[in-house]
């Protein structure tokens, strides 16, 4: 299954393609604890979208603040998502995260998608 495209350190993620699942969510931490947060998700963020039935995984800064993350999720299929939340890499950020990062706020929400439409409101532009 090719899910995406590794072009040295970054990932192209192809969001056309289906996904059964996709998680949206986003974290408000304590500064202090940016970089803790930072350190535990990242190694999980490469981890998940190496497996199977992933379509996309990736934690993003807030481009206007720098303690807020949002994280996009998209999976193939239930098996793979439930494969991802009992993963070693997946269970170990979250223990992380859990016992040293104070967070602030967070929100998170699964979808189940019945149907996905390609959104590009660039042709409305002229």
């Amino acid at each position: 299954m090719k899910n995406l495209i590794k072009t040295g350190t970054s990932t192209n993620h192809d969001k056309t393609q289906t996904t059964t699942i996709t998680v949206s969510a986003y974290y408000r931490v304590h500064p202090n604890d940016r970089q803790t947060f930072i350190d535990a998700v990242v190694p999980e963020m490469i981890a998940a979208n190496k497996l199977e039935g992933c379509i996309y995984y990736a934690f993003s800064q807030d481009l206007t603040d720098e303690n807020t993350f949002h994280l996009l999720e998209g999976w193939a299929d239930e098996e793979a998502y439930e494969r991802h939340e009992n993963s070693e890499t997946f269970l170990t950020a979250l223990t992380t995260v859990v016992k040293n990062v104070q967070i602030l706020d967070r929100q998170g929400v699964r979808y189940d998608v019945s149907k996905i439409h390609i959104d590009d409101p660039r042709g409305k532009v002229s």
